[in-house]
């Protein structure tokens, strides 16, 4: 809804939630206030004309603080007279935001009330919703994860190839005595190298014998022994 008021002298479109600056008032800030003199009223639909005020029409304002205008150069002067008349004014005012716009049964302020707790159920409803549709968001990943997690260990398990029993590895001690060759005894050894010396002789005496046992070579023949 708008109304058109008039104070000061001045005529003003306005609406709810409008703020204006009109001429200085005996009013103080944060007071409530009526403008009494309405002289138009829409709601969109039908339009009421008042001549001079609609009847059963009403605007309330709030009174937000007292102020001074922007300041203005008033200049006269009179030709071939030297006269010149220089003088600056700011003007006092009072700012005002309109509550409430009412004609009749109908008000503004009602209006915008309804409107603004219907935003809020639906903006309510909207934050639920996505509330309830993250939270299944979230389960549903869980669920999706911790079944690709399933699947993958089923084809690592698939994929490893059975490991071999391992050898079973001598100890220490005995790989290095393995390794290692057997060290003769000294006495052993002692008895070893005079026998060893002997051999020699052996072999002597033994090729002798077998020269003497060996019977004589038989002359070749020859033609004149035929």
């Amino acid at each position: 809804m708008y109304a058109v008021i008039e104070t000061g002298g001045k005529q003003y479109t306005v609406e709810l939630g409008t703020e204006l600056a009109v001429e200085l008032l005996e009013v103080e800030p944060g007071q409530e206030i009526d403008l009494e003199r309405v002289l138009l009223v829409g709601d969109g639909e039908t339009t009421a004309v008042g001549q001079p005020v609609v009847a059963d029409a009403a605007v309330s304002a709030r009174v937000l603080r007292q102020e001074r205008g922007e300041k203005t150069i008033s200049f006269k002067y009179r030709p071939k007279a030297r006269r010149r008349v220089k003088k600056g004014h700011r003007q006092e005012l009072t700012v005002l935001k309109i509550t409430e716009v009412r004609l009749g049964s109908k008000s503004a302020a009602a209006e915008a009330k309804e409107v603004a707790a219907q935003a809020e159920a639906e903006r309510s409803k909207i934050a639920s919703a996505a509330a309830r549709q993250a939270a299944e968001d979230v389960a549903l990943a869980e669920k999706l994860k911790a079944r690709e997690k399933a699947a993958e260990e089923a084809a690592s398990k698939k994929a490893a190839p059975a490991k071999p029993a391992a050898a079973a590895k001598p100890a220490p001690k005995a790989k290095a005595e393995k390794e290692a060759p057997a060290k003769p005894a000294p006495k052993a050894v002692a008895a070893a190298k005079p026998a060893a010396k002997a051999a020699p002789k052996a072999k002597a005496e033994k090729s002798a014998d077998k020269a003497e046992a060996a019977p004589a070579k038989r002359p070749a023949r020859t033609k004149k022994d035929e």
